[in-house]
């Protein structure tokens, strides 16, 4: 048996297969061969197109699939890792509306810094468990205040991994981990978190459905199936950010244990 493991970065798409039966890499690939471009149309903006991250993925894959010489049938899962704290907006139609503000995309800073003031340090701090800061609902409030015609066509609102779930089962879904991570999840009333989003001025009819990290989230769709060359029916069944991930391939598993990677961004990771 075998997985697919698919990581939506910022400087390229990278799709594995895994060998379930003795843990081994048997094909990997990554797209484009240099760095995908950033958008940045003023100083300390950052945007990419999720059109890119899927087209780069289904490259990756056709590699992949090319390479190893495998009975397809055998995939029995796929899972995701992605870029933190991107924003991907979609119209009822399933459109991306938007180039995505993307991690290290820094207009919304003094947003967060405002939300963290007003709200106070007790809520966000103990409910959301982080500052609004430049997270990707602060983002997506830069949006609403700068954008509002193309903000009034947003159906929903989708992290990097979400979409490329997206794309490969039609189903529009999120994670609480994901929500965690964009500063959009109470953690003390175990919901999205209306408290900030009433004061963004948002609904939470722009959350998409909210599934665990470890499940049989959905499956790849008949069209995209015959698109990709792979069976329908692969479930997709965990996506997570990459520092999470990055911590957990680095056997930080441990309260008090540390991680520091280096790549596009420098990040120590702890677990608590």
């Amino acid at each position: 048996m075998y997985t697919l493991g698919i990581d939506v970065g910022s400087s390229s798409v990278k799709v594995s297969l895994l060998n379930l039966t003795n843990g081994k890499c048997v094909a990997s690939a990554f797209y484009p061969s240099e760095e995908m471009p950033i958008l940045a149309v003023k100083a300390g903006w950052a945007e990419q197109e999720p059109l890119q991250w899927w087209e780069n993925m289904k490259n990756a894959l056709a590699d992949v699939l090319k390479n190893a010489a495998i009975n397809k049938a055998e995939i029995k899962a796929i899972g995701i890792s992605y870029q933190m704290h991107g924003l991907v907006a979609l119209d009822k139609n399933g459109d991306v509306v938007r180039p995505s503000i993307i991690w290290c995309d820094s207009r919304a800073v003094e947003i967060g810094d405002k939300a963290f003031k007003e709200l106070g340090s007790d809520y966000c701090l103990n409910s959301c468990l982080n500052s609004p800061g430049n997270f990707t609902a602060s983002k997506l409030k830069w949006v609403k205040e700068n954008e509002p015609e193309l903000y009034a066509t947003i159906d929903k609102i989708m992290l990097p991994g979400d979409y490329i779930a997206y794309r490969l089962t039609g189903e529009k879904q999120t994670t609480v981990t994901g929500l965690s991570e964009g500063i959009m999840w109470d953690f003390k009333k175990e919901n999205v978190a209306n408290d900030l989003f009433d004061y963004y001025g948002f609904s939470s009819d722009l959350i998409p459905e909210i599934v665990p990290v470890f499940s049989e989230q959905a499956k790849v769709s008949d069209t995209i199936a015959a698109e990709l060359g792979i069976p329908a029916g692969i479930p997709v069944s965990y996506r997570a950010g990459d520092q999470p991930n990055n911590a957990f391939s680095l056997n930080v598993l441990e309260p008090g244990e540390v991680a520091a990677t280096a790549g596009t961004s420098g990040v120590v990771y702890c677990a608590c």
